[in-house]
């Protein structure tokens, strides 16, 4: 693939191309992944930059090592956001084309605007994958809480306050969200592949696959205008005058133009991710009934494994816990590829196994396993690090400094810490007193049976989105070190509120690993914690458990 790409860039006269990840619809998970095919890179984020001689692939900080296993043999493998720095090819005044389908002007002006001449440049990538064409579902209110007719109006509202004629929704889980509709498009993710045009007015242009779309939906959204993908130009064509409003994150530099050829454009952030954040009592209710079946399904799993005495792989963990998780009849997929890394694979922060680095777990090893469901109706999230050996105190330690940072942020004020950024702090403020630290941020949020990564609240170093009453978002602090060994406590946890004060809940009901724990460095507030924890873990999945299961469940609640 790289050898074609080469010749696209003799071929075009231009001295490279910028490869993304993502297809047309900017999602995190596709069954199409262009950079996988030039790169075998498998993680969720990142992109390449392919030049007549040198190749170079750019990942975030929780992919570093992996990139280096999977790619490091024919690229340079650079850490965003510390881009182009002096060590980075030269591409200033270089002619670099790329797909505007596969590029937001938002990206392109974040990391190359000022670097070089941009080309665009139409690329085909042979995806040898049959698409099976999937209905569209709809959700009803008892699962969702509320109408898409209701939110619509709080959207037209929006529309309305700030004098917007047109809104673009080009990132497909905010209409997912909106008309209260899911479908089988993505991996991971159980979403419909579409793009929507809302007016001030209420009408909207809906675009996607019309075989996708059966009589059922069409009385649901009996309102609603559904077009073919390739009417876009004429539907916009066809629209009077106004002011425009895309969304920077997804709309592409193509769909932009077509748009600009006709209209003002107000480019802004989406409003639908942040009405999609705040979740609703019956979103919450039934979020917490998913992490109940979960959390029995991690405790078994986790009994299990401290109770195994075979050898076993990492693949054949990865099966076991989906095993545990399928007895659910409310379980449907996994809300992403489960990570399950052992001894020196474990510090790989986003590792996958493979036939060619599964491990064989040994006495010594360190188990982390970071894992999630879709269920009728919730997503979940959660990572858990143990071992069935012997472990240093060393490593015990490092494990209670994690494990002090997760309850830090779950116990935080939240009057005095009202946005990520300070959230994060916590997190990380007992390793940083010994020098150390972890290459991600601190949490995300998760969809309510949507993806179950979604902005734009997070718990990271510059988050600055204030913490509101129905978010939910993970608490995952770690440790890694490279060759040897990885530590991640990971909770999904949301925000209530009572007599006016907010304060973070657990939504994860699975227990910690206690034995990995060094009790003399806690406090008795965080010992209390854990008590509690384990406690309500206990009261909410028991009756769930077999008579061994919730012996030793019992004995964890000290």
């Amino acid at each position: 693939m790289i050898k074609e790409l080469k010749r696209l860039i003799e071929e075009n006269n231009i001295d490279g191309l910028i490869i993304p990840k993502n297809d047309h619809y900017f999602t995190e998970y596709s069954y199409q992944n262009n950079l996988f095919k030039i790169s075998k890179f498998s993680g969720s984020a990142g992109f390449a930059i392919i030049l007549k001689k040198n190749n170079y692939l750019f990942v975030d900080g929780r992919y570093v090592l992996q990139a280096k296993n999977q790619s490091g043999k024919n690229f340079f493998i650079r850490e965003v956001p510390n881009i182009l720095p002096k060590d980075l090819p030269n591409i200033k005044g270089k002619k670099i084309g790329f797909d505007p389908k596969l590029f937001t002007s938002n990206t392109l002006k974040k990391y190359f605007e000022y670097n070089s001449k941009l080309v665009p440049i139409k690329i085909k990538f042979n995806n040898k994958f049959k698409k099976k064409i999937n209905k569209i579902y709809y959700l009803n209110d008892k699962i969702t809480g509320e109408s898409f007719i209701q939110k619509i109006k709080k959207v037209k509202k929006f529309l309305n306050l700030k004098k917007i004629n047109y809104l673009y929704i080009s990132a497909g889980e905010n209409i997912n969200w909106l008309l209260n509709i899911r479908g089988k498009d993505l991996p991971n993710s159980p979403l419909v592949n579409c793009k929507l045009i809302l007016t001030d007015k209420g009408k909207i242009f809906f675009f996607t696959n019309l075989k996708k779309v059966d009589n059922s939906i069409r009385k649901y959204l009996k309102n609603i205008i559904f077009c073919n993908e390739e009417d876009f130009i004429q539907t916009i064509i066809n629209l009077k005058k106004g002011r425009f409003c895309i969304d920077k994150n997804t709309c592409s530099v193509f769909d932009e133009q077509i748009i600009k050829s006709k209209f003002n454009i107000t480019s802004i952030t989406d409003p639908l991710y942040f009405f999609k954040s705040i979740k609703n009592r019956t979103e919450i209710n039934n979020t917490i009934k998913v992490h109940i079946e979960d959390g029995v399904a991690l405790t078994k799993f986790l009994y299990w494994f401290k109770n195994n005495t075979k050898p076993i792989s990492e693949i054949q963990i990865e099966k076991k816990l989906e095993n545990f998780r399928k007895r659910s009849k409310n379980y449907l997929f996994p809300s992403f590829e489960t990570i399950a890394g052992s001894g020196p694979n474990g510090a790989i922060i986003h590792y996958k196994s493979s036939k060619i680095t599964n491990r064989i777990l040994k006495k010594k090893d360190v188990l982390l396993i970071d894992s999630g469901g879709q269920y009728k109706w919730g997503t979940t999230d959660v990572t858990r690090t143990t071992f069935s050996g012997k472990i240093s105190n060393n490593i015990k330690n490092n494990y209670t400094r994690v494990l002090k940072g997760h309850i830090a942020v779950v116990e935080c004020d939240l009057k005095k810490n009202q946005y990520g950024y300070l959230i994060d702090k916590l997190a990380r403020k007992y390793l940083k007193k010994v020098g150390l630290d972890y290459s991600h941020g601190t949490g995300h949020g998760v969809g309510f049976f949507l993806n179950v990564h979604e902005g734009p609240h997070s718990i990271s170093k510059f988050n600055k989105i204030k913490i509101e009453k129905g978010i939910i978002i993970s608490n995952e602090p770690g440790f890694y070190k490279k060759n040897n060994y990885g530590i991640r406590i990971e909770n999904l946890i949301y925000v209530e509120e009572l007599q006016n004060k907010l304060f973070f809940k657990n939504l994860t009901l699975a227990p910690l690993d206690l034995d990995m724990v060094n009790f003399k460095m806690l406090t008795k507030k965080e010992k209390d914690y854990l008590f509690t924890y384990h406690l309500e873990v206990y009261s909410k999945i028991s009756k769930y458990l077999n008579n061994k299961e919730k012996k030793w469940l019992v004995s964890l609640i000290k």
